[in-house]
């Protein structure tokens, strides 16, 4: 299956107690499905993400009796939230993490910045790197090796888009990696020190960007969906409308409220 979601609202993906995560609400739509049978030992997920991350192309696996577009349509009347796009039978052998590539995308507000300093440094994370001084968790052991295919950075208006390329991640590479060229193009992190770092010859404390702006978007197997969902439902479409409206309403909201904008009212 593929699938994303607004990560607005959940906790992540792993399911806790008294939380609302993605595995979490999968799991109660698919339990609570009149139906289908459904295993719940065998769901899979490609990717799991943080507290307020996005996906677009995630994928799990999961074993059911229903066919491809009835399956499709059973889980998009989980949540508004949750967004499932296609569907694909694979052997029983098949194991979802065993992706080829992994993309991220994180949205940074340009703000005038340095985008030839932000290139320059997105080009020294690629080939096997160190990525200790990239992850969280990883202990005070060794050098964590892993191979980076490409960081770049391309212009979209008013932000940049990073955009990562790997088989596999440790937790919170892609947040610290837009944390470490933050530090570069402010002038608190040297591309000399960073690449010590990635070559595995020292360990760098490095900021966690906000989980907000990142979106899994694509997860590939080399697997093309056999079936596509045509929806969005009437339930996911006043939710896309209603959050949009809402977002436009806010906008105009700190417009209005903004004291450094023309207007506003003096002392």
């Amino acid at each position: 299956m593929r699938f994303g979601y607004d990560g607005a609202a959940f906790q992540g993906w792993a399911r806790q107690p008294g939380a609302r995560t993605v595995e979490g609400e999968i799991r109660r739509g698919l339990a609570g499905h009149r139906r289908l049978r459904f295993e719940p030992a065998a769901l899979e997920v490609a990717s799991r993400t943080d507290r307020g991350v996005h996906a677009r192309g995630n994928a799990l696996a999961l074993t059911a009796d229903l066919p491809g577009p009835l399956l499709l349509r059973s889980l998009n009347g989980i949540a508004p939230d949750l967004f499932f796009w296609g569907a694909t039978e694979v052997d029983p052998a098949f194991r979802v993490r065993s992706a080829v590539r992994r993309t991220y995308r994180y949205f940074e507000p340009a703000h005038g910045g340095d985008l030839a300093r932000w290139r320059a440094a997105a080009r020294r994370i690629a080939g096997t790197i160190d990525v200790r001084s990239l992850g969280r968790g990883l202990g005070s052991g060794g050098a964590v090796w892993r191979t980076v295919e490409s960081v770049s950075v391309e212009p979209d208006g008013d932000r940049w888009i990073v955009e990562t390329r790997a088989p596999s991640y440790v937790w919170g590479q892609v947040r610290k990696t837009v944390g470490a060229l933050r530090e570069i193009a402010l002038g608190r992190l040297s591309e000399e020190r960073f690449a010590e770092a990635l070559a595995g010859r020292i360990r760098l404390t490095l900021p966690l960007a906000e989980p907000e702006r990142l979106v899994l978007w694509e997860v590939e197997h080399g697997i093309p969906p056999a079936v596509r969902w045509e929806g969005p439902n009437r339930h996911q479409a006043r939710y896309w409308s209603a959050e949009r409206a809402a977002l436009r309403d806010r906008a105009r909201l700190l417009d209005l409220l903004d004291p450094t904008r023309a207007g506003a009212p003096s002392a």
